[in-house]
């Protein structure tokens, strides 16, 4: 991965899996890495994992890693995020969106009118959160003349996956992206959705352990959450950046581009076959 040792990165839901995954890689560019999330000790969440666990782990990649308790429901914790970066950095390179609220219910079986209501809080911290904090990073990001907007997502965001609360919110992020990118392109600054493939986090392999012979045709080709983290960095340092602004990418055929492999040197496939091509905007403004 390339070196940007004054690189200064927003990784959101970074507590444990995608976000922490990300937000390692990305330390191990000598980025300094802001971490957001709500765990404070470990125990407190069903899954392992702690934002200053995930700090010290951008740290001990290379990074300067930077422990922010956030909650992104909550719009006055987002502000004071980002203005803890505006006196500290004065400048913001990259920021992830990856915070996702994810109610247990989510992966149940049977229609959407038998699961909680509660599911539609992804909304919230997902589709609103992503909005409200790039927002917020919207000045740090124009003073460092050159940014990168990643938001998270999926192949929910065209197929049935988990229903339509999970379904509604991943499209709407990636019609986000599409739109803030218009906004954001007189300023060199890129922003685009990245469909990440089955990855190998605390959640999963929780799964996977349960029923190892069920699943190890999938384990062999699910992503390590570092992996998105290093597709990012190759976005960062392209030079034709801007012209993968606005779309939705498929990040392991981002890193067959780019010749990233995965930390076990593995190229995880692309799912495209199977789940479809990602969305297609069209390119009219209309004010």
């Amino acid at each position: 991965m390339g070196l940007q040792s004054d690189r200064v990165v927003v990784v959101t839901g970074a507590s444990r899996g995608a976000g922490r995954g990300i937000a390692q890689a990305l330390g191990a560019t000598g980025a300094t890495v802001y971490v957001t999330g709500r765990t404070r000790r470990d125990g407190e969440a069903a899954l392992p994992g702690t934002v200053q666990g995930t700090a010290d782990a951008v740290s001990a990649a290379g990074g300067h890693g930077v422990a922010v308790y956030c909650d992104h429901a909550d719009d006055a914790q987002v502000r004071a995020l980002f203005e803890q970066v505006a006196d500290e950095q004065g400048r913001l390179d990259i920021l992830v969106n990856n915070a996702t609220s994810l109610h247990d219910a989510l992966t149940d079986s049977g229609p959407f009118w038998e699961k909680p209501l509660a599911l539609t809080q992804l909304w919230d911290v997902g589709m609103r959160s992503h909005y409200t904090a790039t927002w917020h990073a919207a000045p740090l990001l124009l003073a460092a003349g050159r940014g990168l907007v990643v938001n998270t997502s999926s192949f929910g965001g065209r197929i049935y996956m988990h229903g339509p609360a999970y379904g509604a919110g991943k499209a709407a992020v990636d019609k986000m992206s599409h739109d803030m990118a218009v906004d954001f392109r007189p300023h060199n600054v890129a922003v685009l959705s990245i469909w990440m493939g089955l990855l190998l986090t605390e959640r999963s392999r929780r799964v996977f352990d349960a029923e190892p012979d069920k699943y190890a045709d999938l384990v062999a080709t699910a992503e390590h959450p570092e992996f998105t983290g290093r597709v990012i960095d190759a976005l960062a340092l392209d030079p034709d950046l801007m012209a993968r602004s606005g779309k939705v990418w498929i990040g392991a055929e981002l890193a067959q581009e780019y010749g990233v492999c995965d930390i076990d040197g593995s190229t995880p496939p692309s799912h495209r076959a199977f789940f479809g091509d990602p969305t297609t905007f069209g390119d009219a403004v209309v004010e």
